[in-house]
């Protein structure tokens, strides 16, 4: 589905055992890319990998763990030479509505969606702002702008917040890093078909899908391929921004 040319350059994809991850680091291998995959579900990549030859380096690491992010950068640098782009998919989901929501659920979703996304980007920054180049693109949710209060399976307040701390970080870094030749922007989805919405009935499916002017809820591939749009040279005068990939359910 991508249709951007990634020969030889090499991306750091996190949540990529599955979902939007998984999709991104399969189109980006399409793309002729050099992927490191990371994510903690290291028999599921290995799984999910087992046959993508040898331009796919495969990291089981945290990215809420600094010495993680590091060592991700790392392998990156010595299987590939040097770390091109960053795709981060990863993140922690949370239902709990406002009552239910205890502060040890709430810092487990701040810590992995925020401090979690600071830490990738911040590894990934000190080799890129040192060869004044590169490409990260983060991910926040369309939750944020419909404030989202949880239950069933939705997002909560946990969940929300720290998406919308995804969207000012995407912000200060694009300023903190864009005279030294990196940008930083994130993805927005709408409701995808990942395994975050594995709960959902029947029922909540049909009710949330009318949301959608397109009818549908996205894939998994149509989100990773706007995010490698953002890391790719179409979009080297683009830096700060939100893109939304949600079926226009913004304005319903």
């Amino acid at each position: 589905m991508s249709a951007c040319d990634m020969t030889a350059r090499t991306v750091l994809v996190t949540g990529a055992a599955s979902g939007i991850g998984l999709a991104c680091a399969r189109l980006l291998l399409a793309d002729n890319a050099n992927v490191v995959a990371m994510d903690l579900q290291a028999e599921r990549m290995a799984s999910e990998f087992a046959r993508s030859g040898d331009r796919l380096v495969r990291f089981a690491g945290d990215f809420s763990r600094p010495e993680d992010c590091a060592g991700a950068v790392a392998a990156a640098i010595e299987r590939f030479g040097a770390l091109d782009a960053v795709t981060h998919w990863g993140a922690a989901h949370s239902s709990a509505r406002w009552d239910e929501l205890d502060a040890d659920e709430c810092n487990r979703t701040m810590a992995v969606n925020v401090t979690g996304t600071f830490l990738i980007a911040q590894a990934a920054a000190r080799h890129m702002v040192a060869r004044r180049r590169g490409a990260i693109v983060l991910c926040t949710s369309t939750s944020v702008s419909f404030g989202v209060t949880g239950g069933r399976g939705q997002g909560g307040p946990a969940y929300v917040a720290s998406k919308g701390a995804v969207i000012a970080l995407t912000r200060s870094f694009a300023r903190a890093f864009g005279p030294c030749g990196v940008r930083v922007n994130a993805v927005s989805p709408g409701i995808t078909e990942t395994p975050m919405i594995g709960g959902y009935t029947e029922e909540q499916r049909s009710e949330m899908v009318k949301r959608f002017p397109l009818g549908r809820f996205g894939t998994p591939e149509e989100v990773a391929s706007a995010g490698i749009f953002l890391i790719s040279d179409r979009a080297s005068f683009i830096t700060g921004e939100i893109l939304q990939v949600n079926g226009g359910s913004n304005f319903v």
